[in-house]
């Protein structure tokens, strides 16, 4: 039975990020660049005003002065002429300065009499142009390669004049739940059934680290049926079976995942609660078998198919541990390392874990608050509140 660390290891060995494509500006977030998105245009292209007002001269700008109108520049159509001494040019927000002027008046502080304007308030510097370039020039990265793109990245590459940027494929990931008892939600529950709940939280889960979820159902504790789940899910990047894990008369699934052609790397954990998650490969397709108990298939997903999807779809990923300190007491650990569902609550001092009351790996609702599992380490003392502890971040 691996230890978490050697289980990882295994899992993650000889990951490599999944191959590039162009993807459009409107199906970018969460993605991550494959290569470095560099800027098509120089933004703004030209020197543009920032407010409304008058194009001129700064030397000409002394309170009382008059000047002359000889034009409009309004945004998209430039004045073609030259600003001089004495004269200004009407402007708007996001018009092209013309040549000669250095400086925008703003219409409050000018009073204009037909074709002529009077400066109406002291001008202490040159101001309200945007120079070209202001914001990057063309060539400038605007975002590297690695980067996981968020909400604004569409944008920021629009304004570069870029219509799609390569980033790496989402790796497909299969799932599909096994076991007789499972019934779909809402339905009405006769003796022995429970509602199968965990493809629900593992579909989001996926999409969250980046991948692409499919969804293949619920396969009856019958070899065939598994056997053929397994084919059917070959030709995905991670396939994830969801029960029939552990040792009893009715539990086909590593059986079937041999007969499908499987190879299996590892059969158990030493964690607790996941101790049946196993690992192994069937084609190029890499499977991490997660226990049925609702709260070992999370913890399981997150050790191992988080870091394994990371990767795959790109991000520079590594330990998925972080430090934080105790809010709370917790007794001696056990022989194996255990996870428990907590919330993180950042500060200035770091993260605060508070550990939920009841740890029981059947129960789904401590999650609606944990954000974080804390690790102990296999025989750990008690620990006291305020000590330090690693965390996995759930979200």
């Amino acid at each position: 039975m691996l230890s978490v660390d050697d289980a990882l290891s295994a899992v993650l060995d000889g990951v490599d990020a999944l191959d590039a494509e162009d993807a459009p500006l409107t199906a970018l977030c969460g993605r991550i660049l494959a290569r470095d998105a560099l800027a098509g245009a120089t933004q703004p292209p030209f020197a543009a005003s920032a407010m409304d007002g008058y194009a001129v001269r700064f030397a000409d700008m002394a309170v009382g002065a008059r000047l002359s109108v000889i034009g409009e520049a309004p945004a998209g159509a430039p004045f073609a002429g030259a600003v001089g001494a004495g004269q200004a040019v009407r402007i708007f927000t996001g018009a092209v300065v013309p040549a000669g002027a250095d400086h925008v008046l703003i219409q409050e502080d000018a009073a204009r009499e037909g074709d002529a304007i009077t400066v109406q308030a002291e001008q202490p510097a040159p101001r309200h142009i945007r120079e070209a370039g202001l914001d990057f020039r063309q060539g400038d990265v605007l975002a590297p390669a690695g980067t996981r793109l968020h909400e604004l990245h569409g944008a920021i590459f629009a304004a570069g004049n870029l219509a799609a940027v390569s980033v790496h494929r989402r790796p497909r990931v299969a799932f599909f739940a096994n076991g007789d008892e499972l019934v779909d939600p809402g339905s009405a529950l006769r003796p022995g059934q429970v509602v199968n709940a965990n493809p629900f939280a593992l579909s989001e889960m996926v999409r969250t680290w980046g991948g692409a979820p499919d969804y293949l159902g619920r396969a009856p504790d019958d070899p065939d049926a598994v056997r053929r789940a397994f084919e059917r899910a070959r030709d995905a990047d991670l396939i994830l079976p969801i029960g029939g894990a552990s040792v009893g008369d009715h539990d086909y699934v590593k059986s079937a995942f041999a007969a499908a052609g499987g190879e299996i790397v590892f059969d158990k954990v030493a964690m607790r609660p996941g101790k049946p998650t196993w690992f192994g490969r069937l084609g190029a397709a890499r499977v991490v078998g997660l226990p049925g108990n609702p709260a070992s298939a999370v913890v399981a997903s997150a050790l191992f198919a988080q870091p394994l999807l990371r990767r795959l779809a790109g991000e520079r990923w590594r330990a998925p541990f972080v430090e934080g300190r105790l809010a709370e007491p917790l007794p001696p650990n056990g022989r194996r390392e255990s996870y428990l569902r907590a919330e993180a609550v950042a500060s200035a001092a770091g993260y605060s874990l508070d550990p939920a009351d009841n740890q029981d790996s059947a129960l789904l609702s401590p999650f609606a608050r944990a954000n974080a599992l804390i690790r102990r380490a296999p025989d750990a003392p008690a620990a006291a509140a305020g000590d330090p502890a690693d965390f996995v971040r759930l979200r």
